[in-house]
């Protein structure tokens, strides 16, 4: 069963009543979408699959990444689908390597939106829409701005995908942007 974009939300919410981590994968789908359109890849697809990676993580965050397989192959989803999900935690809750590019995005963007969200809301505006690379690459050298951020990961996802750092930061920057208002980062602009 192919699920539509309905379908995934409804799952989404069913699964998670935390509005920051519904905005969370609101920006996951939306950046998803932007690169599958950058690659000509199938926008839907992409982005259902942003929309409910983290499906499993507000009520099973021990099990993140083995649950939402289990939550999936239950309802019968396309087992394209449930990889690309479960590789998105590669080497941190999921042994499952990102090899399709699909795969590969979703590894580099998912940590970088808290990153860029983070950063957004720094801004005097709070706002996605002024928020640029060189903000964001500030941030980054950080440590402890954002510290759950596995910055390693973001680097390793985008040498996956074959791009510069700034190129997938400004890409990610984007997608969001696409999406600003679902995510409460359209800010004072």
């Amino acid at each position: 069963m192919i699920p539509t974009r309905e379908e995934a939300f409804e799952l989404l919410k069913e699964y998670n009543k935390n509005e920051a981590l519904i905005r969370h994968a609101l920006a996951v789908e939306g950046v998803m979408v932007h690169f599958s359109e950058l690659f000509g890849e199938d926008k839907e697809k992409w982005g259902i699959i942003g929309l409910v990676h983290d499906l499993d993580y507000e009520m099973y965050p021990e099990e993140h990444c083995k649950k939402v397989k289990e939550i999936l192959t239950e309802r019968n989803w396309p087992e394209a689908y449930i990889r690309a999900i479960v590789s998105h935690g590669w080497k941190l809750c999921s042994d499952v390597e990102p090899i399709e590019r699909m795969e590969k995005v979703l590894y580099a963007i998912d940590e970088l939106t808290g990153l860029i969200a983070a950063t957004a809301l720094m801004r005097p505006s709070k706002s996605i829409l002024d928020t640029e690379v060189k903000s964001v690459k500030k941030k980054w050298k950080q440590k402890g701005f954002a510290a759950g951020v596995n910055r390693e990961v973001i680097e390793e996802g985008a040498s996956m995908i074959g791009m510069e750092l700034d190129a997938v930061i400004e890409e990610t920057i984007k997608g969001m942007q696409k999406v600003s208002e679902e995510i409460g980062l359209k800010g004072d602009l």
